[in-house]
């Protein structure tokens, strides 16, 4: 798909339990919320950004969990670019990018999110921090 797609001005915001399930609950409504904004299921873009949202939201769970705190993903949709931010509470702790390892079952995560999007980083919050990701809309 090559065409342009123009979302300015939109944000979709929301919390979810740090759990499995809420992390599973944060990736089909990032890409239904994808398709309110003109973005089909099955396109490459939501295909992408339901990728991320999975990856991050899964690595708030199992490594920013602090009991009794939920984890919060955050869809801006700005000139040209999505940005996909997953906030958890657990500051000290930031993403940890693993080099490949022949026969691993995990830490491949950060990979995919390096690879899907345009850029990525960590930033600060007053509680915990937020891990982003940002992916241009023109394909």
């Amino acid at each position: 798909m090559n065409a342009e797609i123009t979302l300015v001005g939109n944000e979709f915001v929301q919390r979810f339990s740090a759990t499995r399930r809420g992390a599973r609950l944060a990736r089909r409504l990032a890409a239904h919320q994808l398709d309110k904004w003109g973005v089909p299921y099955g396109s490459e873009l939501s295909d992408d950004v339901t990728v991320i949202v999975s990856e991050l939201a899964a690595n708030a769970v199992l490594h920013g969990l602090v009991p009794g705190r939920d984890f919060e993903l955050r869809l801006a949709a700005l000139p040209g670019t999505l940005r996909i931010e997953v906030s958890d509470a657990r500051g000290e702790r930031g993403p940890d990018v693993r080099p490949f390892r022949p026969g691993a079952e995990s830490g491949f995560g950060l990979h995919l999110v390096a690879a899907l999007a345009t850029s990525w980083g960590v930033k600060d919050r007053v509680v915990g921090k937020t891990v982003w990701a940002e992916l241009a809309t023109t394909r």
